[in-house]
C-alpha cells in the first residue's frame, strides 16, 4: 500500500482501537510498560536523526537500521495489549504488515543512493529486528536538540492521553 496513506490509516485504526477495546486495569499495565519500551526507543532514536543530512549509524541506529519503526511498533503492541482484545491485535498487525515493510524498503532505497557508506552499515545492521552486539560504524551522537526538532515530544505527549481514554473505555462504556 502506498506510504501516502499511511498516517490517514492510522488515525482509522487509532479509532477502530478504541471503538474495539476492553480494556482493565491489569491490560493497562501490561501494556503502558509496553508502550513506554516503545517510546523510549523512539525518543532514543529521535536524538540520533538528522533526517536527509546525516547518516545515523549511532546508538539504536547501531542495532536496527530502523529503531524508530522498531519502538512504534513495541508501543503498538502495548497499545494492543492494554486494549485487551484479539480485534484491535489483527487491526494493529494488519496496519504494520501493510505500511511499514514497503516503507523500510523505499527509505533504504532512498539511504543508499543518498549517503554512499550506508552500503557498509547495512551489512553490519539488520533492517529490523536488533541484533544485540552494536555493528557498523557509530558515528551519531544523542542530542536531546533532535529529539525536540524531529518532534517526538508528540508522541510522548500523546501517551497519556492515549492511557486515559483507554481507561475511560473500560471504566465508562460497555
Amino acid at each position: 500500500m502506498p506510504s501516502r496513506y499511511r498516517v490517514p490509516t492510522g488515525y482509522l485504526v487509532g479509532v477502530a482501537v478504541f471503538l474495539l477495546a476492553r480494556p482493565s486495569g491489569p491490560s493497562l499495565a501490561a501494556g503502558a510498560g509496553l508502550a513506554l519500551l516503545g517510546e523510549s526507543i523512539r525518543l532514543w532514536a529521535s536524538g540520533h536523526i538528522r533526517k536527509t543530512e546525516l547518516l545515523a549509524t549511532g546508538g539504536p541506529y547501531a542495532h536496527s537500521r530502523n529503531p524508530l519503526y522498531v519502538g512504534s511498533s513495541i508501543l503498538a503492541l502495548g497499545v494492543a495489549v492494554a486494549s485487551a482484545s484479539l480485534w484491535v491485535v489483527l487491526a494493529v498487525a494488519a496496519y504494520f504488515l501493510a505500511f511499514y515493510p514497503a516503507a523500510m524498503r523505499e527509505e533504504a532505497a532512498f539511504l543508499a543512493l543518498k549517503f554512499p557508506e550506508y552500503a557498509d552499515w547495512r551489512r553490519e545492521v539488520p533492517m529490523f529486528l536488533p541484533r544485540l552486539a552494536p555493528g557498523g560504524p557509530r558515528s551519531s551522537r544523542f542530542d536531546w536538540g533532535l529529539v525536540r526538532r524531529n518532534r517526538e515530544w508528540r508522541t510522548a505527549l500523546a501517551l497519556p492521553l492515549l492511557a486515559a481514554l483507554l481507561y475511560a473505555r473500560g471504566r465508562f462504556l460497555p
